[in-house]
């Protein structure tokens, strides 16, 4: 195979629940789709439907001037590409990683002759290619080859750059995937405090909805604070009384014949704001207390 396709044409590596996601709505629109797999079989699908498989990875590459890898791992990436001839390609890595290996990966591009950008997709497999679900993907890296290309990437999900630094996509993935889990992490503690009561969780759960939603201010109050260092103007609730308050939660948790592993780290954190500096940290909001968790 050559360089020869058409514009709307590129080249995907791997097929796993999110490349054939990806593979499915590029062909949809009429895309000219080039595929590889390890599992060969799993292309069966998709050439039924307009794909050409290709043998190797080399081969896939060599199709098409633009190749996107949603591969398991950053080492899988390495593995398919490994003497592979990358020179002039534009590389677009979907493969879930670190800021740290989206950055490396760069560098082994670039040595490479390739473009590329480093990606991290906010979305499942069936949020691809429905743009009512709110699903898209953080780009950074190679600003020339995004806005190439911007047109092909915007077809599976929503496509959003956030900078030249090649590490930047994943860790505004990674980022937001911990306040998630931080935010389940609260839900799944609220439910166990209920287990054994008279208290469905189905009428629970449109109270956390209400409440998880009015708190959702902290988000744009706590950036705007952390930029500024301001964590004492305007402030409702002090840290000096959350501290205090804190306690309930823990004495109800044991009462409940809960653990509050899941809570205990964050009120431990914003104790532990408030014991560095009673006087000074405790009419402050707790939004002081993020400046704890950053290593020296």
């Amino acid at each position: 195979m050559t360089d020869t396709a058409p514009r709307n044409a590129l080249t995907l590596l791997g097929l796993g629940d999110m490349g054939t996601a990806l593979a499915r709505t590029w062909l949809a629109a009429g895309h000219h789709l080039t595929v590889w797999n390890r599992t060969a079989a799993k292309a069966g699908p998709l050439t039924a439907q307009g794909a050409v498989a290709a043998a190797t990875p080399a081969e896939a590459v060599a199709a098409n001037r633009l190749v996107v890898v949603c591969l398991l791992d950053d080492p899988s990436v390495g593995s398919a590409l490994d003497g592979v001839d990358l020179t002039g390609k534009d590389l677009v890595n979907l493969t879930t990683g670190t800021p740290a290996e989206g950055r490396a990966r760069a560098a082994w591009a670039k040595e490479r002759g390739a473009r590329f950008v480093d990606a991290g997709i906010m979305a499942t497999p069936s949020m691809i290619g429905a743009p009512e679900s709110g699903g898209y993907v953080f780009y950074s890296g190679s600003r020339g080859l995004f806005d190439a290309h911007r047109a092909v990437l915007e077809v599976p999900a929503g496509a959003r750059f956030v900078g030249e630094d090649p590490g930047h996509a994943a860790l505004h993935d990674v980022a937001l995937l911990s306040a998630m889990y931080g935010m389940f992490a609260g839900i799944s503690h609220a439910y166990a405090l209920i287990e054994g009561e008279d208290i469905p969780a189905r009428d629970l759960a449109p109270l956390l909805s209400e409440w998880l939603g009015a708190m959702g201010f902290f988000v744009g109050n706590a950036a705007e604070r952390l930029d500024s260092r301001d964590f004492t103007t305007g402030v409702v609730s002090n840290l000096a009384m959350q501290v205090a308050a804190s306690g309930t939660l823990l004495r109800t948790a044991e009462q409940q014949g809960v653990s509050a592993e899941l809570i205990s780290p964050y009120l431990e954190l914003m104790r532990r704001r408030l014991a560095a500096d009673p006087a000074g940290h405790g009419a402050e909001d707790t939004a002081g207390a993020i400046t704890l968790l950053r290593r020296a």
